[in-house]
């Protein structure tokens, strides 16, 4: 069971986890122990409320496949047991991130004395250019 906040949670069942051998160096511990952990969830099948679902699936996160799953390579530590911790860490972060709603954003419109403080500035720039135009005598 993965404790995502009070009230929502993961079942275990959920969440495949299979051990697979790291990739980098190691020497033969690389090439004889399956310390990597691969963790593949389904966010379509899973039993998460539904507006998490909506949230994981509208994510632009390369974690997530085309199918609505999210997979995830633990790798950076040598014993699988801290790396399925890792994956697992992984994942209620990339949960919790949604669940967060965004702030709504109000409109906001530029203060009376900054729209005459910017039209100032222009009309002092435009005098100045007009201070450097060629002279020409008209007799």
């Amino acid at each position: 069971m993965l404790q995502i906040s009070n009230n929502v949670a993961i079942p275990a069942r959920e969440i495949e986890i299979s051990a697979i051998r790291a990739q980098g160096a190691g020497g033969q511990n690389v090439n004889k122990v399956s310390s990597a952990i691969h963790l593949r969830f389904d966010i379509g099948a899973s039993s998460i409320p539904g507006l998490y679902k909506e949230r994981l699936l509208k994510l632009n996160d390369q974690r997530i496949t085309k199918e609505g799953v999210i997979v995830i390579k633990a790798q950076q530590y040598r014993s699988q047991e801290m790396n399925k911790e890792e994956a697992l860490r992984r994942l209620q972060e990339l949960v919790n991130s949604v669940a967060v709603s965004p702030k709504k954003r109000r409109p906001t419109k530029p203060t009376r004395s900054s729209q005459k403080k910017r039209l100032d500035s222009k009309t002092r720039r435009g005098a100045v250019k007009l201070g450097r135009v060629k002279v020409t005598d008209s007799l």
